[in-house]
Formats: structure tokens, C-alpha cells, sequence
């Protein structure tokens, strides 16, 4: 995506020298008759404005270049003590075929999480992106095989989200599994470790599948500890308390975040509240990570694209 950094430099070289001109070429004192105090203050003061937007304009198309990684520490109430330490690598909406993601980029996605050394790798969803202007449908027998080699002991798991039923849910499971991502669709799985287990639940996308949350849940023992996946968290009031942690993607962090107002734009219908990071509510939380591809605009600002690594404790 080199070309991309070229033109949004030729866009803000261009911006920089038509600004500078026309501050020098605006009429000036002597065709007033009178010297005023403030004129020449009001150009640059007038000129620096569409500097700042152009800056923020390319500064929002070149941050779904980024990749960061992010480590947090989770605390869960009567979390085992030998699962303590506990390393979670946690992927959201790669959103393949977006802006930016190539597959280079998953490469890189795939080299940088496995750096982490992660216990065990989830993704949350989103894998597909549609037909447009800034991005083309890549198909999970594409895609798939980019993805064989992540690497974690206690395996590699996922939940399907929105853009994927939306194309083919089933499809994108088998071009998961195929390539050793298991995907638990309203499916649970015992993790067994340490001397010690917790169940991994993955129930099924807020907005284009039955929801079976308590059904699913019901599937591992009452006193075990649960760790539940999902790709939009405005599941979470529906998540029973003995869900310890709900891990989620979805909201892409809102993907513009500006100073003093906040998102521009949601996508879940509780506002800001589950826009990103961990909330704890009614005994027990959710980490919402903010993803790494872009859905409807090709932008950023404010929220890179993220790998986090969570540390139970």
C-alpha cells in the first residue's frame, strides 16, 4: 500500500504550498489605505485550518497501516489459582480484503501475535469484507491458509461474525477449520491445563443468528470456570454472572475517536458503553477489543489496529 503513503503526502505537500501562497498573495495593508493589526493574523490563523483537516484526514487514512500491540492484566474473582498467568492472544475483524489488509499484512498479524507467545488465540468475528470501492471479497479458501500458523499450546479458536453470515457462515467455518481455527458456534470446549480446566463457550452473532446463550452456557458445569467468546457484545447483559469474562470485537473502537467528543460513530446499541476495553457490570466483565480492519469507511483516527494480550490473574 506504498502508493497510498505517496498520495497522502502529495495531498498534504499540495495543501501546505497553495495555503503558503495564498497567504502571501492576500491583498494586504497598502491596498487598505491603513496599516490594521490583525489581518495578517486572521490569514494564518485562516490558512492553518485546512492544514489541520488535511492533516487529519491523512493521519485517518494511513492508521489502518498500523499494527500495535496491547498487553492488560484481567482480574477475575475466584479465577483458579492454577490458571492464574494465563495468557489469552485476543483478534478481532481482520475484515480481509479491507483497507490494508492484504496478505502481507496477515502475515505480519500471524508473525506478531506468535511473538506474544500467547497460552491461547482467539478471534472474534468479521473475517469477510464486501465488494467497493476500497475493498474486495477475499474467500476463506484464500485467506484460510495464511492463517495455519498461528501458534498457541491450547489452540486457536473463533466465533463467526456479522460480515460472515452475511456472505457464507458456514463457508468461513470450513475455511477456518480446514486450516486448524476451530469455530464454536453456540459450542463449548473444556481447555484443559495446569493440572487444572475452564470452558470455552462461543455463542452465536447478536445480529444474524438465534441467540442460545443460557442453552449454550447449560452445556458446562455449574461450578467450572467459563470464559465465553462472542462477536458483539451487546450480548453481555444476557450473559449470565457465571460467565467470568466475555471477550468481543464488533465495535472497531468506534474507529474515530476525537479528542473531547469521542466516537463519531457506534455501532451498538448501548452507545459508548461497551465501545472498547474492559467493563465490569453485575459481577462479572467484558473485554471489547477495537479490531484491526475497517468496515463502511476506510479510516482510522485515534484507534489502531490492535493485538491484545491478556493476562488472567
Amino acid at each position: 500500500m506504498s502508493i497510498t503513503y505517496l498520495i497522502a503526502i502529495a495531498v498534504l505537500l499540495g495543501t501546505v504550498l497553495f495555503l503558503y501562497h495564498e497567504v502571501r498573495r492576500f491583498p494586504g495593508p497598502a491596498q487598505w489605505g491603513k496599516t490594521p493589526k490583525w489581518p495578517k493574523r486572521i490569514r494564518v490563523a485562516l490558512a492553518i485550518i485546512p492544514l489541520l483537516l488535511s492533516l487529519l484526514i491523512c493521519w485517518s487514512m494511513l492508521e489502518p497501516a498500523r499494527l500495535v500491540t496491547k498487553e492488560k492484566a484481567i482480574k477475575i474473582e475466584n479465577w483458579p489459582v492454577e490458571l492464574r498467568g494465563l495468557k489469552i492472544a485476543v483478534l478481532s475483524d481482520l475484515h480481509v480484503g479491507g483497507w490494508f489488509i492484504d496478505d502481507k499484512k496477515l502475515r505480519l498479524i500471524v508473525e506478531r501475535t506468535n511473538e506474544l507467545h500467547p497460552d491461547l488465540i482467539v478471534i472474534l468475528g468479521d473475517y469477510m469484507s464486501g465488494e467497493g470501492w476500497i475493498s474486495h471479497r477475499v474467500v476463506p479458501e484464500v485467506f484460510g491458509p495464511l492463517l495455519k500458523d498461528f501458534r498457541a499450546p491450547l489452540g486457536v479458536y473463533s466465533v463467526l461474525g456479522n460480515h460472515d453470515w452475511w456472505w457464507d457462515g458456514h463457508r468461513v467455518k470450513r475455511g477456518l477449520e480446514t486450516n486448524g481455527i476451530k469455530v464454536l458456534d453456540d459450542e463449548v470446549v473444556e481447555i484443559k491445563t495446569r493440572g487444572s480446566s475452564f470452558w470455552l463457550v462461543g455463542l452465536a452473532d447478536y445480529w444474524t443468528r438465534p441467540q442460545n446463550i443460557e442453552a449454550t452456557i447449560a452445556k458446562t458445569p455449574i461450578n467450572a470456570p467459563v470464559i465465553a467468546l462472542t462477536h458483539n457484545p451487546d450480548i453481555f447483559p444476557r450473559v449470565p454472572q457465571r460467565v467470568q469474562l466475555l471477550l468481543a470485537g464488533h465495535t472497531h473502537g468506534g474507529q474515530v475517536q476525537l479528542p473531547l467528543v469521542g466516537s463519531l460513530v457506534q455501532s451498538s446499541d448501548y452507545g459508548q458503553r461497551y465501545l472498547q476495553g474492559d467493563v465490569f457490570e453485575n459481577g462479572h466483565q467484558v473485554y471489547v477489543t477495537t479490531g484491526i480492519g475497517t468496515s463502511i469507511m476506510p479510516i482510522r483516527f485515534g484507534v489502531p489496529p490492535e493485538i491484545v494480550l491478556l493476562t488472567l490473574e
